[in-house]
């Protein structure tokens, strides 16, 4: 089982627009995959167009595989199952505090699943928080979408100290550059001086586009709209580089 964690500590950067391709692309492989909505705006969930039970919560998550099991459920499409995320995520923080091993919780609470799951691709909230922390123990890569701009650039340099202070692999970040406008002058100067610089970073970069917006009207991966679109052959060569780099 790969768990692959989709994460910035800024916001808007493409992160669930990426999660939710990367998923599709894994279960259009035949992978049996399952899709973590852990971020409380439910994005993902929304762009499957799946709601969570209203009798589960963070209570209920944090008990683990058989409370989680009953959650579960299949998208429209084969191979991709979905645990989709409830606004009781908003106090995760909190309740995870108050319990032993607070940083390995969501690792345990994953582990059952192994048999069942080549794939979980896990869609983050942002922030470093104690959510966050977990996602970083738990996942064996942690996929980071980088608009190339200065500020962006800051904040992949403030979570690779936060690893290095934390005593956290750094070998599982893989930094890649996302929603990248080839007009931008500073965006190609940024994109070539890191990938000379930092060979971590995908070669693999996604164009911002129009057709990955109206993912949240049509409410589907790009890549099952408009394959041929240059958003689509973007995450489809993203997922071929992924697979190589991780197998």
């Amino acid at each position: 089982m790969n768990i692959m964690a989709l994460y910035n500590i800024k916001g808007g950067v493409g992160k669930t627009a990426t999660c939710v391709n990367l998923s599709y692309l894994a279960a259009v492989e035949g992978a049996s995959t399952l899709l973590l909505d852990l971020d409380p705006q439910g994005s993902a969930s929304f762009y499957f167009r799946i709601k969570p039970s209203k009798k589960f919560n963070t209570k209920k998550f944090l008990k683990g595989k058989k409370k989680i099991d009953k959650n579960i459920k299949g998208t429209d499409f084969d191979n991709l199952d979905l645990l989709a995320s409830d606004m009781s995520y908003r106090n995760l923080d909190i309740i995870l505090n108050d319990l032993k091993r607070s940083k390995k919780q969501l690792r345990d609470i994953l582990a059952p699943f192994e048999t069942e799951y080549e794939y979980i691709f896990i869609d983050c909230p942002p922030n470093i928080t104690l959510v966050s922390e977990n996602v970083f123990f738990a996942a064996d890569y942690l996929l980071v979408p980088l608009i190339p701009t200065t500020l962006s650039m800051l904040s992949y340099t403030k979570l690779s100290q936060f690893f290095s202070n934390h005593s956290i692999p750094a070998e599982k970040i893989l930094p890649f550059f996302s929603m990248v406008e080839k007009r931008k002058k500073m965006h190609q100067e940024i994109i070539k001086k890191y990938q000379e610089e930092n060979k971590k970073f995908l070669k693999i970069c996604i164009p911002f586009a129009a057709d990955v917006e109206k993912m949240g009207i049509l409410r589907k991966p790009v890549v099952a709209l408009k394959t041929n679109s240059a958003a689509s052959q973007a995450y489809q060569k993203l997922w071929q580089e992924l697979k190589m780099l991780t197998q």
